[in-house]
């Protein structure tokens, strides 16, 4: 080959980066590829000497001693490159410089694997349903399930003792073949091996050269008081053991509160409604309520307490994870309304209508009523 300028033979600057020059040799390497120009003599010389050129500006230190010195930076061989006889096997420039056509090229090479390697196993996950009691007090459950454990036969390694498994021959332990078709490459998995670079030539038993088995396991999980729906509690090590001698995943457990009855949680707030009289709002009154783990409360209800009006417990509401804080519990005082009553009670009504009268007089913008009588 003629020593023409490397930077000019692509057609670009010293001053070129590496990614500047690889594109301009692919642009080459495209336009002279053999498969594009069957027969030609020219066109096979100029895709030589564009490798050659990409050679020795695409490795840094070829590119600064050439730079430097030029040809002679290489003694008599024509800049160092190994594409310098115009009789190369152009299948070895598809190989060394297969990522500019689009496949794997050298890559595979620096890939063999001479046995499997450990890889971590998979996190497991479960919702459950616990009551908002429960949550409120922390409870332990009991999980079942079934998961993967490293083999016992073959302490995880997958091979009969005595035995190792050896670096495919099919596709030299890359995992993958490739193959040309017109001016494409292909890769496809090694059938062999089944793309895994390497073979188990005496499969545990136990396993099936699986490194491992499945197995229904449980353990007890503690809930602590205070967790809030949705929650998610992670349990180390309970997942899927690793393929062969990997790392064991973790479970995670969803904690799914359900609603209840009578109470219901506003952050660490516990609230539920206390159904009072009309006479006991008005004169006020002391009440003693069970609290949602079953424990008495004594509420002390003020003189002319409000529909609505919340009156707080401190510190009987629900524990703050990861601290000593306490929500509240909070009790909310609604008026019982009977729908039928008796006579006399009916008189007694009318008799106290008579004597506080029917007009409010409300100064908080709210909506005021005169009534000449009860209805009924």
């Amino acid at each position: 080959m003629n020593k023409r300028d490397y930077y000019n033979i692509l057609g670009t600057s010293n001053a070129a980066s590496q990614d500047e020059i690889k594109k301009a040799y692919r642009k080459l390497a495209m336009k002279y590829h053999p498969d594009r120009n069957p027969d030609n003599k020219q066109a096979e010389d100029k895709f030589k000497e564009a490798a050659q050129a990409y050679e020795v500006l695409s490795d840094e230190q070829k590119r600064k001693e050439y730079d430097q010195f030029g040809y002679n930076a290489f003694g008599s061989g024509a800049g160092g490159s190994q594409y310098s006889n115009t009789n190369v096997n152009m299948e070895d420039i598809l190989n060394n410089f297969g990522d500019i056509f689009g496949f794997g090229g050298n890559k595979n090479r620096q890939q063999r694997k001479q046995g499997p390697e450990a890889v971590r196993g998979h996190d497991l996950s479960k919702t459950i349903e616990i009551s908002l009691k429960e949550a409120y007090l922390g409870i332990k459950k009991e999980i079942g399930y079934y998961h993967f454990f490293m083999c016992d036969t073959c302490n995880g390694l997958g091979a009969e003792k005595g035995t190792k498994s050896t670096s495919c021959a099919a596709c030299k332990g890359a995992g993958q073949t490739t193959y040309q078709q017109g001016f494409f490459m292909y890769s496809q998995a090694c059938g062999p091996c089944a793309g895994n670079g390497y073979i188990i030539q005496s499969p545990c038993e136990g396993c099936n050269g699986q490194s491992r088995t499945q197995k229904y396991d449980k353990f007890t999980l503690t809930i602590p008081a205070g967790v809030f729906n949705g929650a998610e509690l992670k349990v180390s090590n309970k997942g899927d053991a690793g393929v062969y001698g990997g790392q064991n995943g973790n479970f995670f457990v969803k904690i799914a509160i359900q609603d209840d009855k009578r109470f219901k949680r506003e952050q660490n707030d516990l609230l539920c409604q206390l159904m009072l009289t009309y006479p006991q709002l008005v004169l006020g009154c002391q009440v003693e309520i069970e609290n949602i783990d079953g424990t008495k409360e004594t509420i002390k209800v003020p003189r002319g307490c409000q529909v609505g009006q919340k009156i707080l417990v401190v510190g009987k509401g629900f524990s703050q994870l990861r601290s000593s804080v306490r929500g509240n519990l909070v009790v909310v005082a609604q008026c019982h309304v009977p729908k039928k009553i008796n006579q006399e009670a009916k008189k007694a009504l009318n008799e106290y209508s008579k004597i506080v009268g029917t007009d409010i007089n409300d100064k908080s913008n709210s909506i005021s009523s005169w009534f000449k009588k009860f209805i009924g």
